[in-house]
């Protein structure tokens, strides 16, 4: 009987999800891999195995209307491709984990509860990692679950990058900077020994950049601080969040302009960042292809916040020895690396064009006094090895 840990990273409209072959040696092999996608309007199940080749491409019953629903679906799935097999753990993403939980932990009753208090910090994200792992109860009983949270990268930063500057009462509650796409950053700190030996113990500036976009400032492998604070709304222009923003703006959108709290949070969280000042797309690529002035202006603001907070952190640091561009538009976006390349120059950091159009992992030549990389993500590895060790089971740790 073959043995698997399952990974889930549950959305408001999709689910992703992995299947890794329990460990015999070093580290988990990846099975399969894929997501149900358009949860509530047209469910879609894609899968592949770890060559790429299709196992699964098919629509899904339109009753599928939301992420429980979705991973019954899944599930039925697993159980028919993986037939006879045995889950030994199955391992979620979870957003935020507050100031109590740390580290990744065993889910428990106790455990649930303290996320389902954390859901205000994280409205976009929270409520559906907490549903899926509720589902995976109901389908997979007796299950061990592990949840892997984003914030715990970042803790044990220094009190003053953890700090929010409010009044000491406020900030007793748990109100502080807590930092976000920790299990990305954890990653790339982890495998930087391997790809990048000469910047491993170094002071590195991560630059996650996708729909949701950070930077991370680490030192020696650890996060030192980050563009992320109390909630994922900070730092840099993201597809439908703005970033750093005035708090005297939000205050303006209250008194002035009689806006609600429900309106405020949908237009902070679904529509602004780079839907709201092009009005056209929250995708990066559809604004690198149109030629409106406004797609532009995103794009230009995207890449002036990347640098400006890339100097920002480098002061944190104390200079800076290696840039490292990961997630989706880090990963594949061949411009946008080269204009905030650029726009660091003064830093000390060269591009080479023919590099960086080859994606790396090296963009930047010898002469480079600051190395540039491009280093893709694997969140669901990390979540498997973090799951593979609370369980005992064998594997790189």
């Amino acid at each position: 009987m073959d043995d698997y840990g399952l990974v889930l990273n549950a959305g408001s409209s999709s689910v992703k999800f992995c299947v890794y072959r329990r460990p015999e040696a070093a580290t988990w092999r990846l099975e399969g891999k894929g997501q149900i996608e358009g949860i509530g309007t047209a469910p879609h199940l894609k899968a592949k195995d770890a060559k790429g080749s299709l196992l699964a491409d098919r629509q899904l019953d339109t009753g599928i209307s939301d992420g429980r629903k979705a991973i019954s679906a899944l599930a039925e799935w697993l159980g028919s491709h993986y037939s006879g097999a045995r889950v030994l753990g199955v391992g979620h993403r979870v957003v935020h984990g507050g100031p109590s939980l740390a580290h990744p932990v065993l889910i428990t009753p106790d455990v649930l509860a303290e996320l389902r208090r954390l859901i205000p910090l994280a409205p976009l994200h929270q409520p559906y990692n907490l549903a899926a792992i509720e589902a995976a109860a109901e389908r997979l009983p007796g299950v061990p679950q592990v949840a892997c949270f984003d914030t715990s990268f970042h803790r044990g930063q220094p009190a003053v990058a953890e700090l929010v500057p409010l009044p000491r009462e406020i900030c007793r509650d748990g109100v502080q900077r807590y930092g976000f796409h920790g299990l990305s950053y954890e990653y790339i700190a982890s495998v930087l020994p391997d790809v990048a030996p000469e910047i491993a113990t170094g002071r590195v500036i991560v630059a996650h950049l996708g729909s949701g976009a950070s930077l991370c400032a680490i030192k020696n492998g650890k996060s030192v601080d980050s563009t992320l604070g109390f909630t994922a709304l900070d730092g840099l222009c993201m597809g439908t969040r703005p970033g750093a923003i005035d708090p005297g703006v939000i205050l303006y959108l209250f008194q002035n302009l009689g806006l609600g709290v429900k309106d405020v949070e949908t237009m902070l969280y679904k529509k602004s960042g780079l839907l709201g000042i092009s009005g056209i797309s929250n995708d990066m690529r559809d604004l690198l292809s149109s030629t409106e002035p406004a797609a532009r202006l995103a794009v230009d603001y995207f890449v002036y916040q990347a640098a400006k907070q890339i100097g920002a952190l480098t002061a944190v640091l104390g200079g800076i020895d290696g840039l490292v561009f990961t997630a989706g538009i880090g990963e594949n976006s061949a411009e946008i690396r080269q204009r905030i390349c650029r726009a660091s120059a003064w830093l000390g950091v060269e591009l080479d064009e023919a590099a960086n159009a080859q994606r790396g992992p090296r963009i930047s030549p010898p002469s480079s006094k600051v190395s540039a990389w491009v280093i893709p993500t694997d969140e669901e590895l990390m979540i498997a090895r973090h799951t593979g060790r609370l369980l005992g089971i064998s594997g790189r740790h």
